[in-house]
């Protein structure tokens, strides 16, 4: 057994026993708070209260105009909370999980909540429709129902949901405490990193956090589901196999895989026994010479066939004997010529 750093790194032998979350009462709890803390944040800017007047006291501070020297950092820092980089990111982590633990649960778990979260988050931003700071057109409004697609945050969303999900997969308390903090300062990053830039408002950063939040407390909603799912996706790649392998032409005799079994040696009655009269040939009996005595005795054996003069039998129907050639041996090499049988 292997007991240095890379033996971690190692398939499994088998799937480990991990106990999907279960949407506990303190879940629930949570759950119910953070809609409650949605619901009024998108009434506050809907009503134009302070929040609004906090957004826009925030964005003609330009924050990037006060400190210049980090937008260089944090122009690549907000690639944190793109989705495609984030996804991709963590789906080869996650891919290599699912193969080293024989199971598929951590890519199923990552595909619902981006699921989730597109539908979700896409759906209120378009139905809002508010437009961002570089486009606002009066100073004061919200501008709400304008044709934009800002609130709530996406990339504060993703961030939040992309690497939480490191910490719901989590199989320790203490993976899971180390990998909660990890996530929560890189999503709370990426959304101070666009209200710095300008892309987004207060409002929407803060949003964005509970949405992502939200969809973290509810995967446990859709533990079952992800499970039927990983179920059938197995049996269907077991039904794959057989088919492929009942596809696939059985191995010919002597062609290398395996070797061949040897030759069954039988006796004469049971070689040509079944076979028709006329197929049998006069090769399969030893050739006596004139006068031999048992040459009548296989005459009468043949069913009574007439001999003829000299003590020769008459060949059964269908046995044809080669015509007796005297001159082969003078056209050999010099060897008395050998007498036929019967000649």
């Amino acid at each position: 057994m292997r007991t240095d750093i890379f033996a971690r790194l190692d398939r499994e032998p088998e799937p480990p026993k991990i106990v999907a979350p279960r949407m506990s009462r303190h879940r629930i709890a949570l759950f119910g708070g953070t809609l409650a803390f949605y619901l009024a944040i998108v009434w506050a800017v809907l009503i134009t209260s302070w929040l609004v007047a906090l957004d826009w006291k925030v964005m003609l501070f330009r924050p990037y105009q006060q400190w210049p020297e980090l937008h260089a950092f944090l122009d690549y820092y907000v690639v944190l909370g793109q989705r495609g980089p984030t996804a991709v990111m963590v789906a080869c982590w996650l891919g290599w999980r699912s193969w080293r633990q024989h199971t598929l649960r951590p890519l199923l778990v990552l595909g619902t909540s981006l699921l989730l979260l597109n539908l979700s988050v896409g759906a209120v931003k378009l139905g809002l429709g508010r437009l961002g700071p570089h486009y606002a057109t009066q100073i004061g409004s919200a501008e709400m129902f304008a044709g934009g697609d800002i609130f709530p945050s996406g990339h504060t969303a993703n961030a939040v949901v992309t690497w939480g999900i490191l910490a719901y997969l989590a199989t320790t308390p203490r993976a899971r405490r180390y990998l909660s903090a990890v996530s929560a300062t890189v999503s709370l990053g990426v959304g101070l990193t666009t209200v710095y830039i300008g892309t987004h408002w207060l409002s929407d950063v803060v949003l964005g956090w509970a949405a992502g939040l939200l969809i973290l407390l509810a995967l446990p909603w859709f533990e079952p589901l992800i499970a039927r799912t990983e179920t059938w996706i197995f049996a269907m790649r077991e039904q794959w196999r057989e088919r492929r392998d009942g596809a696939r032409p059985a191995p010919a005799a002597g062609s290398g895989s395996g070797p061949a079994p040897p030759p069954v040696l039988l006796p004469q009655s049971m070689a040509t026994e079944g076979l028709a009269p006329g197929t049998v040939t006069a090769a399969a009996e030893p050739v006596l010479p004139v006068g031999h005595p048992a040459t009548g005795a296989r005459a009468r054996a043949h069913g009574g066939h007439p001999a003829r003069p000299g003590g020769m039998p008459v060949a059964p129907t269908g046995v044809r004997r080669p015509p007796p050639h005297t001159e082969r041996g003078a056209r050999g090499s010099g060897s008395p010529a050998r007498p036929m049988t019967g000649g």
